[in-house]
């Protein structure tokens, strides 16, 4: 019985002596074991990189990884980068990447610079990537336009509008079409205008120049008078783009605006004519009218005059006034003047003033 209790208190003696060991083993295991995951989760991309020349340590990779950061777009972006000759730095990358940017269109668009002479450092390019996003344009776009310049249609086709029209001071409607080469200008092109601007200048020049001509043939013999014109007023000024030339690609004669004017002038001129003389004719109707019934109202009132003389020679009988022989000389009177008019082809309807 004391064998076995002796054994049993050594068997615990040992088992607390190794407990710090144990710890200590465990510790080592959970290292060796974080060890293993890093070189199987980022050595591949580590190698790579170290053969590559674009070293990257593996806390730099662990950092990617924990802001949920592609590892490996990030590390294969510096390499292309670093053996173009640029210094980029995973830090830049992956900064602009957690901005919203495109780490591959920059690091292309630096390297198209540098291998076009164009002075364009990592700052600029990565703001010009965040400018053009959502625009369906690019910064490696922009970079390429101002190596190889590009054509804009003035008007843009896509408005559904083919020429800018205008006209000159002799009536007569021109039909211009313009095509202008420009050439992307880095250090304006955040925060200046795009190619709709442009477009609108080019336009409005065009317009300005054609309305000051003095007839549409000055158009016809001089295009060029155009360009010039349109290229003296600087209009690429707070855009993104420097203008390198405008081109007069089509000149058309249109319809002669001014003599339509002139035409609807008159044809306007001849309706408020119309419209006046038609005033006029309706006074003088009413007026005629005025006039007609100022005639019946005089017949009244000979009428009314007229039903007097019975009552007057009524009572010119009874003061004595007016006798027998008076009143049938007076009947004589009527009687011949009633067969001249008779005679004359007259109505001779008077009412007889003796009744």
């Amino acid at each position: 019985m004391n064998t076995v209790s002796g054994l049993l208190a050594l068997t615990i003696g040992d088992l607390t002596l190794s407990g710090p060991k144990l710890i200590l083993v465990g510790a080592l295991l959970v290292v060796v074991l974080v060890v293993v995951l890093v070189i199987i989760n980022f050595f591949s991309v580590w190698i790579r990189a170290l053969f590559s020349g674009a070293r990257v340590a593996f806390t730099e990779l662990i950092a990617l990884r924990l802001r949920n950061v592609p590892v490996g777009k990030i590390v294969d972006n510096r390499i292309t980068a670093v053996k173009s000759g640029l210094d980029v730095t995973i830090d830049d990358l992956s900064t602009h990447y957690l901005a919203g940017g495109s780490v591959e269109m920059v690091v292309l668009a630096l390297i198209a610079a540098r291998k076009a002479s164009i002075r364009l450092d990592f700052d600029r390019a990565c703001a010009i990537d965040l400018a053009t996003k959502g625009t369906g344009k690019t910064v490696l776009e922009a970079v390429k336009t101002s190596v190889n310049p590009k054509v804009i249609d003035c008007p843009d086709p896509r408005a559904g509008k083919l020429t800018v029209d205008a006209i000159a001071k002799d009536g007569i409607a021109i039909r211009a079409k313009a095509r202008v080469t420009v050439r992307t200008n880095l250090d304006r092109f955040v925060g200046g205008a795009t190619e709709e601007t442009i477009i609108a200048r080019v336009g409005e020049g065009i317009v300005s120049t054609i309305g000051s001509a003095n007839s549409y043939k000055e158009v016809l013999e001089n295009p060029d008078r155009i360009s010039k014109t349109v290229l003296e007023k600087a209009l690429d000024s707070n855009t993104a783009f420097e203008i390198l030339s405008i081109d007069i690609a089509d000149v058309d004669v249109g319809e002669n605006v001014g003599a339509k004017l002139q035409a609807d002038q008159a044809e306007a001129n001849k309706l408020i004519a119309q419209a006046q003389a038609e005033v006029r004719r309706a006074a003088a109707v009413a007026l005629e009218q005025e006039m007609s019934a100022r005639v019946q109202e005089m017949r009244a009132r000979v009428v009314e005059a007229e039903a007097q003389v019975p009552l007057a020679m009524a009572d010119a009988f009874r003061n004595g006034n007016l006798g027998v022989m008076d009143y049938l000389r007076m009947k004589n009177v009527q009687a011949d003047t009633g067969m001249r008019r008779s005679i004359a082809g007259e109505s001779g309807n008077e009412p007889d003033q003796t009744k």
